[in-house]
């Protein structure tokens, strides 16, 4: 007999939130218009604008970084830069793809908890040599929510960049991956932790909490959506049947689910955190914020956890744990007892 193996890689390892399925057989029945000329996707930008308490633009797309991607196409020019954290996943994860899509250059700044700081971020932008044609040109903030390390911004502090932003003619960008875990964590409103704090243009992610490849730009600048298809068509991001995507959206949040799937995943990667570094020789990089934990352990606690029955990532010295909505407490409770047996080994 196979053993289980638990698996604590990502939060997109899991399987798909069975209303998201209904929606998709759903929108399954007869045909509609190709590439967002839909009734699915239509009723999807309500959806938003209902959630977000105010008229936004929506765009389906498939993937984060071509989320990201567009978003930041939208807002760029190729002889500028976009500003972040030197960790964030458009810096670290995406293989240059912001770069080819705008043109512009990255540039990453220092934090600690992986985030920045808008007194850092306001000399950083006074030292850019705006106006000096030998200088790129910032034009861009992007602000990943929750960060690649699990640390969130609160609401003031999002304000606070935003503000910054503001001051030196930035735009600004939220990455969302992790969009749910981040509203369920804070107890906002998505309105109160996108626009009303001065975001622009948030990339929000569903596919990480239960759906089937499924993620949306968000556009709260009408003048910043009007140029939004040219890019998606330019980058092969727009979808044939958009509908398939945009019935999973607008189903996502209808109602609570999408942020009691969040809440549990965070309660259990808490959970973990906090069994784990009761083990002498385990400690947390990063503060437990959202489902994903960061760790140091002995040498001998990582070598019995690469024996198994587990799945998980390792980045440089540290471990990585996500945790999901329906991870197994079977699963929970086998890890914590391999991290005991060989940290005491």
């Amino acid at each position: 007999m196979t053993e289980k193996i638990f698996d604590f890689r990502s939060d997109n390892v899991g399987g798909v939130a069975p209303e998201i399925l209904e929606a998709i057989v759903a929108a399954s029945g007869g045909t509609a218009a190709p590439y967002g000329d839909d009734e699915w996707t239509r009723r999807m930008v309500r959806r938003f604008s209902t959630v977000f308490e105010r008229p936004v633009q929506v765009f389906p797309v498939a993937t984060g970084t071509g989320a990201n991607s567009v978003a930041l196409a939208a807002l760029a020019n190729p002889y500028g830069a976009i500003y972040c954290h030197a960790t964030a996943h458009i810096n670290v994860y995406e293989s240059g793809a912001p770069e080819f899509f705008t043109g512009a250059k990255l540039v990453g700044l220092p934090g600690p908890d992986f985030r920045l700081e808008p007194a850092a971020l306001d000399e950083a932008l006074s030292l850019a040599g705006r106006g000096n044609p030998t200088r790129v040109q910032p034009f861009a903030l992007n602000l990943t929510q929750p960060t690649d390390f699990g640390t969130l911004y609160t609401v003031e502090e999002i304000a606070a960049l935003t503000e910054v932003a503001r001051r030196h003619g930035l735009s600004v960008h939220m990455d969302g991956a992790r969009f749910a875990n981040a509203i369920a964590a804070l107890g906002c409103t998505p309105a109160e932790m996108t626009w009303r704090a001065g975001v622009d243009v948030l990339s929000l992610g569903a596919t990480k909490n239960g759906a089937v490849n499924a993620e949306a730009v968000v556009v709260f600048d009408d003048a910043l959506a009007a140029a939004i298809p040219w890019h998606m068509k330019r980058g092969g991001q727009v979808l044939s049947k958009a509908r398939f995507v945009s019935c999973q959206l607008e189903r996502y949040l209808a109602d609570d689910r999408w942020l009691e799937r969040a809440r549990r995943a965070n309660e259990l990667a808490a959970v973990l955190a906090r069994r784990l570094t009761a083990i002498p020789g385990v400690t947390l990089v990063a503060p437990v914020q959202v489902n994903m934990l960061f760790l140091r352990m002995p040498d001998t606690a990582v070598a019995a956890l690469d024996r198994g029955p587990f799945h998980y990532y390792k980045l440089g010295h540290d471990v990585r744990l996500v945790c999901r909505p329906d991870q197994e407490p079977e699963g929970i409770d086998a890890l914590v007892e391999c991290v005991r047996r060989g940290a005491a080994s």
